[in-house]
């Protein structure tokens, strides 16, 4: 299973994080991002036009789960250095490794990672 994971400000569009995710490599099955920003209307785009699911992952969770990268700003917020690679690993759920590090849109406003979870 690979899961997308998001961090994005208020203000991003589903452009931008269709951007970041094509950057992070594409090809996931669900979409992943913390609870509060599951409903965001960018979110819900992309989803639908991948035609895929949403997973709201709960903000002790993403506080709980360790990151390659670190933000400053994403771990004074939300626990974790990186919201996108956090959400995508919990997304995925034990055993998941990220295939690489987050990418950020060309904008700036959005973050994705890919973890994958190789199925028995």
């Amino acid at each position: 299973m690979r899961v997308a994971g998001f961090g994005f400000r208020p203000a991003a569009t589903a452009a931008a994080l269709l951007d970041a995710y094509r950057l992070a490599g594409g090809g996931a099955d669900a979409l992943a991002t913390v609870a509060e920003k599951a409903d965001a209307a960018a979110l819900c785009d992309l989803a639908r036009a991948l035609g895929l699911g949403i997973i709201a992952i709960a903000p002790e969770i993403i506080a709980a789960t360790p990151t390659a990268t670190h933000s400053p700003r994403v771990a004074a917020r939300f626990g974790a250095g990186s919201l996108a690679e956090a959400a995508a690993l919990a997304g995925a759920g034990a055993g998941a490794r990220l295939t690489g590090p987050r990418q950020v849109s060309g904008d700036g406003m959005a973050t994705a990672a890919i973890a994958e979870r190789k199925e028995a």
